[in-house]
């Protein structure tokens, strides 16, 4: 995982809990009706209301295990199905909802693989969610930012995990009715679709500032919107339709706004800022520093001067609360809301999230290759990173990235990038350092999106050495963006061991120990320092990583964004391959502390012995079109 955050600051962040999301609000089952979803403002949005007459399915291993017992409001029933892969169990709303979310609560025989799909008239089918490697227990698959609006929720069996049926406690659908379009004065928001340009994780997408549900104290960890720990950042609703707009009440949690602007749009581009608050607002709200233990948030209901027309409505971010932590020490974490709502007239309940990203079409082509022929390093397709002016040090890595011919170069026609101990020899960034190593990229070179990205690699193998083959969002430099929020994708990493390299994806919700990774072993007693081909596949939908043409890990934009967080690689990366010594990775896994963080005597002593670098044979990237 070589992000861009260093260790300490990671460390600082995983202490601040305030805005981590609990687990989704189950509340007891209403009386059993066909229709109507219920609500309950001093808690989340509770399940939708559902009979369990109107539950059927393909079958069930007796009568005591019926389709209705995993909607009965009991959690000691279930309903278990006859003995087949392709068993289902098919839930009638009785009216068309927006779905934001369906919670399964596995017994002991759960599915290794099935799908969730919705429809509006029983027949026709759509998926919103796949499971390929499921593990049982509690599963919450979020919808958001698909389109599910439907009458009908089914689940469907594709593989058991055991010999038995599938079996649930459980299945509980979230969400609720549209806003219709209105003549009378109502909250054309409810329901509605909503955006942002980041969110926390899954559990805080903005989906969640639509859907009916707040505390009354504006304090519990319920449905609600958090962004990233950034300014600038937005919600938007969705209207359907142009409105008259006259209210846009917010309830934010303890991490509000202390500065925003609201803004209306008739074509989710182009945007009128419509309210403000005053500078004496602003200084009253900047002055209420509490401890994350202590805050409150606050309900905004602002009154427009005059209506206003639009068909979308947006709060921007300007400047976030301050919290201390602890006193006198102050920090900003992101924007937290529980609701927005807008009040006025028109609107339609027709407003639809816009559909995803499809594969491409197209065959790949080559589009960038180097295989280091060349007597040097090929400056127009290869960036010299150094540690102090293109980057700054991270992860308690002990080197310097430097640009020396010692560090990079070419050499029988491959790329080597090798590792220097020289005690205290070198000054980078303000900062002395005992190693210099190499670090190369294409960014400004090559940026591109989507494509397969292969390398042939020889790494060397000894405890905290760290090579590395990675992608990198492009807009990781723009201090509105910054990492995860750019995006990484870690095609192949090692921290000396000779068994074994894994591969990630970092992003918002899912980054540094809490990556979307796996762990390949090499079959047949291969080892690292041998020759061996690492790959990605990155598509719109999937990424695919491969050592030598065997897939090692397949995560899907559907299963990502379902349960973790937002998928944010759908614009630029770049290409990076680096030599790092010690630091955060290695130290997690060989326990070493001294001399180095995650670096060993006997490694520094290779390292001044010569001979440890990584050596790459090509490197290339293909592209449809």
């Amino acid at each position: 995982m070589p992000s861009r955050t260093p260790r300490t600051l990671l460390t600082a962040l995983a202490a601040l809990t305030l805005l981590t999301a609990g687990p989704a609000f189950a509340a007891p089952a209403p009386e059993p009706r066909a229709v109507a979803a219920a609500w309950d403002t001093d808690r989340a949005a509770a399940a939708y209301a559902v009979n369990p007459a109107a539950v059927t399915a393909s079958g069930s291993e007796n009568a005591d295990t019926s389709p209705g017992r995993a909607f009965d409001g009991n959690g000691s029933t279930r309903w278990s199905s006859d003995f087949s892969d392709t068993a289902w169990l098919r839930v009638d709303l009785g009216s068309t909802i927006r779905v934001d979310r369906v919670v399964l609560d596995w017994e002991a025989a759960y599915g290794k693989r099935y799908v969730l799909e919705a429809s509006k008239n029983g027949t026709d089918w759509t998926p919103f969610f796949t499971e390929t490697a499921g593990t049982g227990g509690s599963v919450t698959a979020h919808t958001y930012p698909q389109e599910v609006t439907a009458r009908y929720v089914r689940l469907r069996g594709v593989e058991r995990a055991t010999a038995w049926g599938y079996s649930l406690w459980s299945m509980r659908i979230y969400g609720g009715e549209p806003a219709p379009a209105s003549t009378t004065r109502t909250n054309l928001a409810l329901n509605h679709p909503a955006y942002a340009n980041y969110y926390q994780h899954a559990g805080n997408s903005p989906a969640f500032v639509t859907d009916g549900g707040r505390p009354a104290d504006l304090k519990a960890d319920v449905s609600r919107w958090s962004s990233d720990w950034n300014a600038n950042r937005w919600v938007s609703v969705d209207l359907g339709a142009p409105s008259t707009i006259d209210t846009v009440d917010l309830y934010w949690e303890a991490a509000y706004a202390v500065d925003y602007e609201l803004q209306v749009s008739d074509d989710n581009r182009t945007w009128r800022t419509v309210y403000r608050p005053s500078v004496a607002e602003v200084a009253s709200r900047r002055a209420n520093v509490k401890s994350p233990a202590e805050a409150v948030g606050l309900h905004d209901s602002v009154r427009l001067a005059q209506p206003v027309t639009g068909r979308y409505v947006r709060m921007l971010g300007k400047e976030r609360r301050s919290f201390h932590n602890p006193a006198p020490a102050t920090a900003q974490f992101g924007y937290s809301l529980y609701e927005f709502e807008v009040w006025g007239t028109g609107g339609s309940a027709t407003a639809a999230y816009p559909a995803l990203p499809a594969e491409q079409p197209g065959t790949y082509r080559t589009t960038f290759f180097d295989d280091f022929t060349g007597p040097a390093l090929d400056r127009g397709k290869w960036r010299v990173v150094r540690t102090g002016t293109e980057m700054g040090s991270v992860n308690g890595e002990a080197q310097a990235y430097v640009d020396s011919t010692d560090n990079i170069r070419t050499e029988n026609g491959a790329l080597v990038l090798s590792a220097k101990h020289c005690k205290g020899c070198t000054q980078a960034g303000g900062a002395t350092y005992d190693f210099t190593s190499g670090r190369i990229d294409t960014h400004t070179r090559f940026d591109f999106t989507y494509g397969k990205v292969s390398a042939r690699m020889k790494l060397p193998v000894g405890d905290g050495f760290w090579p590395a083959f990675w992608l990198l969002g492009s807009d990781v430099d723009d201090p509105s963006v910054g990492w995860p929020s750019s995006g990484e994708t870690d095609i192949m990493e090692n921290v000396g061991y000779a068994d074994w390299t894994s591969t990630a994806l970092h992003g918002p919700s899912y980054s540094a120990d809490g990556n979307i990774g796996a762990r390949q072993v090499y079959p047949g007693g291969g080892r690292a320092d041998e020759w061996h081909t690492y790959a990605v596949e990155w598509t719109p939908t999937t990424m695919r990583f491969f050592v030598d043409d065997r897939l090692v890990q397949e995560t899907t934009r559907n299963k990502l964004e379902s349960t973790r967080g937002q998928w944010v690689f759908g614009h630029n990366q770049y290409v990076i391959l680096n030599l790092a010594l010690g630091g955060a990775y290695p130290a997690g896994w060989n326990k070493v502390t001294t001399p180095y963080w995650g670096l060993p005597q006997s490694s520094v002593d290779r390292i001044a012995g010569g001979g440890v670098r990584a050596e790459v044979d090509w490197v290339r990237v293909e592209q449809k079109g």
